[in-house]
């Protein structure tokens, strides 16, 4: 079914080690010999229900979502920030194994990556690179640590996503013939395992109705025949449809027609059936309001793709699920969710797939792993799929892995090369490791202020006037990090302050169960601002459900909400945006209060 929410979802998207497979058996213990590959190694394939690796173990993909090749910025979001190897090096970390990429047919143009910071050391190998050569490297970066990538076809170009897999301007022989150009990009490079063919098939795309200009199914044929030309090593994703047989759900959510209707593709054990799932945040479903919830939403899952995987079909992989958090009834479903995923300790590979939306903060309805510093890790939405994520595939082949233990020496030399009203510039002396340091992390007080892959960094997210302690620990490729150096303490320039602000307040959409606001604020002073914070007190009983580009607190009517490390910077005359949802309706603008430092 067609939700406003959901379509505002899509436009929110664009405004902007290891851990290996599972070698974990059904039952019993298995000893693995010496001269075994290591787990999740090579290119994988299918038997029933489990993806099996190269050396025909059980895999459970646990994975994370990256989104940002697929809008105009045509390279993964959040480089603005930080360098890109940091970023897989800490998805890693945390135990996520897969990385799903997104991306839409416009980098096949040779597309110019926007918004890639490369001060302080950061992303130095993606300098004059194009977009396709922007993911080779990402692919090469996880593939070195020991994770996998699944390619997404998330839309035909950067502008929205699409219900069909063809459009207008982007029609299926271009779709074809950029999936084999993909295919073959990687063919040899163990590291991508699959493409996802088509992002969220929605009405009027149906399964198994023999219209070839709307059935799905024949569609997914067609586009993982022509990946497997090019590399008939790769496992082929194949998401669902919105309907089938009137009975509607999720976009991309429905593979109720695969029972009768199965993808059957030129080589064999090579489909993996892919739904979509999400909560309130995204859109109302009438199984939320059920009275027996959360306990009937096992009964949905089954219905919509489980009965797929329990009935030994075929795979099925969870590409897409998230929330913000923010509800009860959100939090009762991602509990239940992870819970019908099936536990790891208990199941071990014998358990469905998943990649969780998203990694990135700025994804308006959801939110992130990432909170919006690009850096901080949401504990609290993590420790939900604490249960559900797969021990790792080995090294990758790269410095580090499992077995190195060793951290790096402490850096030292710590000093402050300079300061203004707005940045403190840091360098240090390089560190050692037995493997090599990878990256250094740099922290302001507790907080960590960003990553440096070289010997210096410079912190923007400061204020004027004010005082800052700074210490750098190394990182190596296995995660390993030093103890902190010796601190080092300065003030910025400045009296800080600045009062000059102004916030517009525009309601652009209202369908009486909801609404939605885009706010743009103003630095109408004469010095830069380092952040911003907005006020505002509600005439009704309106309540923000999420928001994108800020951060925000609600508590009864009263409405705080604060810039965020990309945003709040903020030059004289200058501007930013951010958007939000709420319930019920509009009501009343508000008076917005504006304030700078």
């Amino acid at each position: 079914m067609l939700h406003p929410l959901r379509t505002l979802r899509r436009a929110a998207r664009i405004a902007a080690f290891s851990a290996a497979a599972l070698l974990l058996p059904l039952a019993g213990t298995v000893t693995a010999q010496a001269a075994e590959p290591a787990a999740g190694s090579g290119y994988w394939h299918t038997s029933g229900r489990q993806i099996l690796d190269a050396g025909n173990h059980p895999v459970r993909i646990a994975g994370i979502n990256w989104f940002g090749f697929e809008t105009a910025n045509y390279v993964p979001h959040g480089l603005w920030s930080r360098d890109y190897k940091s970023m897989i090096d800490q998805m890693h970390s945390l135990g996520y194994n897969t990385i799903r990429l997104p991306y839409s047919d416009d980098i096949f143009a040779g597309t110019q990556p926007a918004s890639i910071n490369y001060s302080s050391g950061m992303n130095t190998d993606l300098e004059g690179l194009d977009s396709l050569q922007v993911m080779d490297r990402i692919v090469d970066h996880a593939g070195s640590v020991g994770m996998k990538v699944i390619l997404d076809r998330h839309r035909p170009d950067s502008a929205g996503q699409s219900a069909l897999w063809y459009t207008s301007a982007v029609p299926e022989s271009t779709w074809l013939a950029n999936l084999k150009s993909l295919a073959a990009r990687y063919a040899g490079n163990d590291a991508v395992v699959g493409i996802d063919l088509h992002n969220e098939p929605h009405d009027p795309a149906c399964w198994g109705c023999g219209d070839t200009t709307k059935d799905w199914r024949l569609a997914a044929q067609r586009g993982g025949d022509a990946v497997l030309a090019a590399n008939p090593d790769l496992l082929i994703f194949v998401e669902g449809v919105q309907t089938v047989d009137g009975v509607s759900g999720w976009w991309g959510g429905n593979l109720m027609g695969v029972g009768q209707y199965p993808v059957e593709l030129s080589v064999p054990h090579r489909v993996v059936y892919s739904a979509h799932d999400y909560a309130t945040s995204v859109a109302q479903q009438p199984w939320f309001t059920d009275a027996s919830f959360p306990a009937n939403m096992p009964g949905v899952w089954d219905k919509y793709w489980g009965y797929i995987f329990k009935q030994n079909i075929a795979p099925v992989w969870v590409g897409e699920f998230g929330t913000t958090l923010q509800s009860t009834t959100d939090q009762k479903w991602l509990k239940a969710l992870a819970d019908y995923l099936r536990p790891t300790s208990q199941y071990g590979a014998d358990s469905f797939s998943w990649t969780f939306w998203s990694w990135n903060p700025n994804s308006g309805d959801t939110g992130g792993i990432l909170k919006d510093d690009w850096t901080t890790v949401d504990t609290v939405k993590d420790g939900y799929l604490a249960s559900i994520k797969a021990p790792g595939f080995g090294d990758g082949g790269g410095s580090g892995g499992d077995d190195d233990t060793q951290a790096p020496t402490t850096p030292t030399g710590l000093t402050v090369s300079g300061t203004t009203a707005s940045s403190v510039s840091l360098s240090w002396k390089a560190a050692s490791d037995d493997t090599g340091v990878t990256g250094y992390d740099v922290y302001r007080g507790s907080t960590k202020a960003g990553t440096a892959t070289g010997t210096t960094f410079t912190d923007t997210g400061v204020t004027a006037g004010t005082s800052y302690t700074y210490t750098v620990r190394a990182r190596d490729a296995a995660g390993n990090t030093s103890t902190p150096s010796a601190s080092v303490t300065t003030s910025t320039t400045g009296s800080g302050g600045n009062t000059g602000c102004k916030a517009v307040y525009t309601v652009n959409g209202d369908w009486g169960s909801g609404f939605g606001v885009d706010v743009t604020v103003t630095n109408t002073g004469t010095a830069p601002a380092t952040s911003w914070k907005l006020t505002w007190t509600y005439g009704g009983s309106q309540k923000i459900t999420n928001m994108w580009n800020a951060s925000y607190t609600q508590t009864g009517a009263s409405v705080t909400v604060t810039s965020t490390d990309y945003n709040g910077g903020l030059a004289a005359g200058a501007h930013t945006a951010f958007g939000f949802q709420g319930t019920p309706a509009a009501g009343a603008v508000p008076t917005v209060s504006c304030t700078l430092s």
